[in-house]
């Protein structure tokens, strides 16, 4: 074997390497990226080779030189396919999938080298990473070489042992288990896979929650507890591979402990096979890292705190090395030279500032690097084009060692003072003169301005309270109103329902049930409509034809519009087809209908019409710029009271109305609005005072669609319940809890309930059997979904129902639900929920 080279010998081959006659070019003009990557591999004590750019061409440090063997120092800088085409095979693929971004290892690869002119055997544990450059791509490959010759002879040697043994095997693992435990900075394990004996040492079973006494008794799922839930998977599947696959097993994750603090660990092990290879034992151990990872995190927070802080100064601020190059600058150089704090990394001062500009300063260079501070002022050139008069300050910066090993730069802008000094001295003989006088305008200029100030700020006040209490007594006003009527008939009919069944007269409050749930059902819908408004419901879009839409509604609108209102429809014919929420287009329409009615107290005609249409922008006034295209016009006319061009500029104000308090919330208008621009289209409203209002929808044609059918929905009968199945409930309202259980049970389901996460956490870790999870998404704590994700890490595959009053079709939408997840929003019906669980539940796994 060649004896180790020099220390210095990597960094000599790269100073005297002619770089330009390269593909990597001129190492002056070599990137920040890979200069890095170069200092990182050339002060490794492990062997190291980097291979950089589409020819990945090949800087490695000494101990890399030694593996290359006779290719050494020849293969320095040259394209890794030239000096390695017997290894082609086995290399193209890992280069092809790390230049993508991922990381190949393997463990114990045979490798026939050259070395002394003859040819040896070894085995090597390789590691290739990308490595990205400053556009976050993948522009090298760093591969990491450690050599397992005598790794390899002394686990076969073991191996030979085992088979001779089994008394000396256990020996011998028995002194490694004691010469481990005996490092109190580490904690070691044991895993007999076979029967499932997880033995640890005092200091890991700590580590891991589990008592020191019973550490040699218990199967790995005890240790896996202590683990936090976020890494538990993520563990449990690395263990998995290591010992399928043979691979090392090397991991940080997170202990939770007893007290909620939070550890990190380091765990490394290794899978042990029987000569048949079967798994038999999984040794290792683990490093506490909780220190190392406040330190490291303390730091970042220290050097982020640091840049923040020199940016934010008015000053110069840089430190450069004994190269004279940049290595920490601060914002102030982008306003000075053009060049932000990365641009100018690494850039040497002569480069930044010229050769005119660093000969003046090279004598306090000189100074600075000996290790005496220094101060001097002088004019330098600004990128504006100015000369600005500088005051510069070098001070000596100290290695570990004592070493000046590079110096700070402090650089103030004095030209304003300068000016300023001469300025002073210009006006010195009528300073007081002119001071005495100008601090009088200043006086009266100041009195008028306060005096003003506090007139406007008295004004807006006053105007903010009026604005604010008018919007709020005109919302709650309404919706008061139309709250109570629900209400009252709500709690009237359970009022009468009581008396009825008091009486003995049960089989008469069948009308009072009825009313009762037709009240609710307007309340919960007058819920939907305020959802909608705060944008806190999404459109569930269908394609429709807006003529059969109108036709459906037909009977409704004659109904609501009133004797005295003539009725005209004119539906142009071939609509083009829309893709918009059923529901809100239909509130929108009727919505206008009552509007109408209500402008036309004495009668009138309500004209209801359709066309396609063209639009470029110009042909309406709405709102918002028009984007141009074809649209489907849904128009409501009337030729009722009109509206005054003040009112006209208020009429799609959140919550503004012209009509009584208590009769309307103002939501009406800006509801379509908003409905309108939800679905890509535009409104724009025509009226005059005494001729009638004209409000037209514009919605976008959906291009090469059949429009589908207005519909309704249809009940199905709720399939049987089989015999055992069981509902974990989980709802912090008592109520609905109370709903929810009496229903399951009704349906002859075994129910379990809880009121919140830290309740149902111990029934679905149990043994019980679990068929369905109903749970409410915004429990208190931990919410629903969280729950959700935990129960699934014990459970994998449980079904899981959300209880919301939120917004159900957003949330789907947003990837809230996976597979065996469902959702049903409040306010639900008994028979909607018993069929979305009966469904759930009967679903194949």
């Amino acid at each position: 074997m060649n004896a180790v080279p020099n220390t210095n010998d990597a960094q000599a081959l790269i100073a005297r390497t002619d770089w330009s006659r390269s593909p990597l070019g001129s190492a002056g003009t070599w990137p920040q990226s890979l200069r890095t990557a170069v200092d990182i591999v050339i002060h490794s004590p492990m062997p190291m080779l980097l291979l950089w750019g589409p020819q990945l061409t090949q800087i490695y440090n000494n101990g890399f030189a030694v593996l290359a063997g006779n290719k050494h120092p020849h293969a320095f800088g040259q394209p890794a396919h030239q000096i390695w085409p017997e290894l082609r095979d086995f290399t193209d693929p890992i280069y092809s999938a790390v230049l993508q971004g991922q990381v190949r290892t393997y463990s114990e690869r045979r490798f026939t080298l050259q070395r002394d002119g003859k040819e040896s055997d070894f085995w090597l544990d390789l590691t290739y990473s990308p490595i990205r450059d400053e556009s976050a791509q993948v522009a090298g490959i760093l591969v990491t070489a450690i050599e397992t010759n005598e790794r390899r002879r002394i686990a076969l040697e073991l191996k030979q042992r085992s088979e001779e043994s089994l008394k000396a095997q256990k020996q011998t693992e028995e002194r490694l288990q004691l010469a481990l435990a005996a490092t109190d900075a580490v904690g070691t394990w044991d895993w007999d896979i076979g029967q499932d004996r997880f033995i640890a040492d005092a200091h890991f079973a700590q580590l891991h929650g589990v008592d020191p006494a019973l550490a040699s008794q218990l199967p790995i799922s005890e240790y896996l507890h202590g683990v936090h839930p976020e890494d538990r998977a993520l563990i449990a599947r690395s263990i998995k591979h290591c010992i399928t696959h043979g691979t090392e097993y090397a991991e940080e994750y997170r202990l939770l402990q007893a007290n909620g603090d939070v550890r990190w660990v380091f765990a490394r092990g290794r899978c042990y096979k029987d000569h048949h290879g079967r798994p038999m034992r999984f040794l290792g151990a683990a490093l506490d890292l909780t220190e190392r990872k406040h330190t490291e995190q303390a730091l970042r927070q220290s050097q982020t705190e640091l840049q923040l802080i020199i940016n934010a100064m008015p000053i110069l601020i840089s430190y450069v090395d004994r190269e004279e190059r940049f290595r920490l600058n601060n914002a102030a150089y982008l306003d000075w030279y053009g060049l932000t704090p990365q641009e100018l990394y690494g850039r040497t001062i002569r480069e930044v500032i010229g050769e005119e500009s660093y000969f003046l300063r090279a004598p306090y260079i000189a100074e600075a690097l000996a290790g005496r501070p220094c101060s001097f002022s002088l004019y330098t050139p600004h990128r504006d084009g100015t000369q600005r008069h500088a005051l510069m300050n070098y001070l000596p910066r100290h290695g570990p060692d004592g070493a000046v090993n590079g110096f700070y730069i402090f650089v103030i802008d004095e030209t304003e003072r300068k000016k300023t000094e001469e300025a002073l001295r210009n006006l010195n003989e009528t300073l007081e003169e002119r001071v005495s006088a100008r601090t009088e305008q200043l006086a009266q200029a100041n009195q008028r301005l306060q005096n003003e100030m506090f007139e406007r700020e008295r004004a807006e006040d006053a105007l903010r309270h009026a604005q604010k209490m008018e919007a709020v007594g005109q919302l709650t006003g309404g919706i008061a109103h139309d709250f109570n009527n629900m209400l009252t008939g709500i709690i009237g009919s359970l009022d009468l329902m009581q008396r009825y069944i008091a009486s003995g007269r049960a089989d008469e409050i069948g009308r009072f049930t009825d009313a009762a749930v037709s009240s609710a059902n307007r309340a919960a819908a007058l819920t939907h409509r305020l959802l909608a408004f705060s944008r806190r419901q999404s459109l569930d879009r269908k394609t429709i034809n807006v003529n059969e839409l109108i036709h459906s509604l037909e009977d409704l609108i004659r109904r609501t519009k009133g004797d005295p209102i003539e009725l005209t429809l004119r539906l142009a014919d071939n609509v083009w087809p829309v893709s918009t929420d059923v529901s809100q287009l239909e509130n929108a329409l009727l919505n206008l209908v009552i509007n109408a009615r209500d402008a036309m107290p004495d009668g009138g005609e309500l004209l209801i019409e359709t066309a396609n249409v063209y639009l470029d922008g110009n042909d309406i006034t709405t709102l918002e710029p028009v984007k141009a295209g074809d649209y489907l016009m849904l128009a409501v006319s009337d030729n009722g009271t009109g509206m005054t061009p003040s009112v006209r500029s208020k009429a799609f104000d959140p919550f503004f109305t012209t009509k009584p308090i208590g009769q309307g919330t103002g939501l009406g208008l800006s509801m379509i609005y908003g409905f309108a621009q939800q679905s890509g289209g535009h409104v724009s409203l025509d009226s005059l005072p005494g001729q009638g209002t004209c409000v037209r929808l514009y919605l976008p044609r959906l291009h090469s669609l059949v429009a589908e059918p207005v519909v309704t929905e249809e009940t199905t009968q709720t399939p049987a319940v089989a015999t055992g199945e069981t509902v974990v409930v989980v709802e912090d309202d008592p109520a609905v809890r109370m709903l929810v259980m009496d229903l399951l049970k009704e349906l002859g389901y075994r129910a379990h309930e809880a009121e919140d996460a830290k309740g149902a956490l111990p029934l679905l870790e149990s043994d019980l059997r679990v068929d369905l999870l109903v749970t409410d998404v915004g429990l208190p704590g931990m919410n629903g979904r969280q729950l959700a994700e935990i129960a699934r890490q014990h459970r994998p595959g449980l079904k899981v129902l959300f209880m919301t009053g939120y917004a159900q079709k957003a949330a789907e939408r947003q990837g809230f639900l996976e597979d065996g997840m469902d959702m049903v929003a409040k306010p639900f019906s008994i028979d909607l929920l018993a069929g979305k669980i009966r469904t759930m539940i009967s679903q194949n796994p």
